[in-house]
């Protein structure tokens, strides 16, 4: 095996790699958190990684510290507010998505316990593991992902296709997607 690195496209920035190494592929089972970076990733859509990383304190700021039960409560005055925060991607079909993402969230949270039961249930709890040797090997979705974003889709969310659920998938740690020589990587028992 070649010498530990870290995934290629953690290297553009030092923002990039601190996510890589702190934070893109732990099993995250932390409500919040999950919430955070679904909205992120549905941010991201037709954008860079780079782009949304760089807004995230940004997006911490304006949508009160990614409270669900704040952000559903949104009405017509915050989204305006919203689409005028230059510190944010001013997309209206995100901005909404954002409040009707926060609703459907909180419906299923109260339906399974939590989010986190309902994702982690995709995978009987443990994640998958892939063996990516270069960054050609990732796909951008997968069968996992196509029945995930078809079943949040059905729960009204927005902004859940396959592509997007994939990399939120790989982000909060459900698919582990190091490369097999990042020193991130897990190792199979």
């Amino acid at each position: 095996m070649a010498d530990p690195k870290r995934c290629d496209w953690a290297e553009s920035s030092d923002l990039m790699r601190m996510y890589h190494d702190e934070e893109w592929g732990v099993p995250s089972r932390d409500d919040p958190h999950l919430f955070e970076m679904l909205i992120l990733e549905g941010a991201q859509a037709g954008l860079s990684w780079a782009t949304i990383l760089n807004k995230r304190e940004n997006y911490r700021r304006a949508l009160d510290g990614f409270d669900p039960v704040r952000i559903a409560r949104y009405g017509e005055r915050k989204l305006t507010t919203l689409l005028g925060d230059p510190g944010i991607v001013r997309n209206r079909l995100k901005v909404r998505g954002t409040v009707t993402n926060a609703r459907a969230f909180l419906a299923t949270a109260e339906e399974h316990g939590s989010f986190a039961d309902y994702l982690w249930a995709w995978v009987d709890g443990t994640p998958l593991v892939h063996r990516p040797r270069t960054m050609a090997d990732l796909p951008a979705r997968s069968e996992l992902s196509d029945r995930v974003g078809k079943d949040l889709k059905r729960r009204g969310f927005t902004f859940v296709g396959s592509t997007i659920v994939y990399s939120y998938l790989q982000a909060v740690g459900v698919v582990d997607d190091h490369l097999v020589r990042c020193p991130r990587k897990t190792k199979r028992r």
